[in-house]
């Protein structure tokens, strides 16, 4: 079983490519977002940790859990509220991941386990991942996607740009690039094309 890493910027069309992995046989793919949502529900210990250093803030729902948009307005902008709640989160995030992945290779039924996340190179995962695929899409393509998709503005666009990883930076750590400039069937047949390659080393 390989362990791939995905990775790319926002707009970048990871959805689509990590839809078409999902219907593969032999083919499981986690997104460290669902991963980081579920381990902050009511019960779990991510959550009790959470609770317990931020419970005099107001980021809670009156029936329990988090309200999503009160935490996202509570960290945003406020560095150290955010890097203490990550702090908490993302390590959880990856023992789970370390977990199902060592889970996987035990039971043996996989080809490959794909793990997308938008920290993947930040977090480390390239130390855990057998190697790290990009999903290469140009800036003005990702601005029309993000501006017909999520109606974002160009200025919160150009935000989110500069606040993430360079081309450079992402050719650098990933030893695959996916060109996702043109049409999906033209992804589609680099996919498998990578797929087949990294099954034959």
């Amino acid at each position: 079983m390989k362990f791939i890493g995905i990775t790319g910027g926002i707009g970048a069309g990871k959805s689509a490519i990590l839809d078409y992995l999902r219907k593969k046989d032999h083919i499981r793919v986690m997104l460290a977002d669902e991963i980081a949502h579920k381990l902050m529900e009511p019960g779990t210990a991510c959550f009790q940790r959470l609770e317990q250093k931020f419970k005099d803030a107001d980021i809670f729902r009156p029936e329990g859990g988090f309200d999503r948009e009160k935490v996202a307005a509570f960290i945003f902008g406020e560095e150290e509220k955010r890097l203490a709640f990550n702090g908490i989160v993302h390590p959880a995030v990856k023992e789970y991941v370390i977990e199902q992945y060592e889970k996987e290779k035990e039971a043996g039924n996989l080809e490959f386990l794909f793990l997308e996340a938008a920290l993947l190179i930040e977090e480390h995962y390239d130390a855990i991942c057998d190697e790290l695929w990009y999903i290469y899409t140009n800036e003005d393509n990702r601005r029309e996607r993000l501006i017909a998709s999520r109606g974002y503005s160009n200025e919160k666009i150009d935000g989110i740009f500069m606040s993430q990883l360079s081309e450079e930076t992402y050719r650098s750590k990933c030893k695959i690039v996916i060109d996702n400039n043109g049409t999906v069937e033209q992804s589609y047949e680099q996919i498998e094309k990578y797929l087949r390659r990294t099954r034959d080393e």
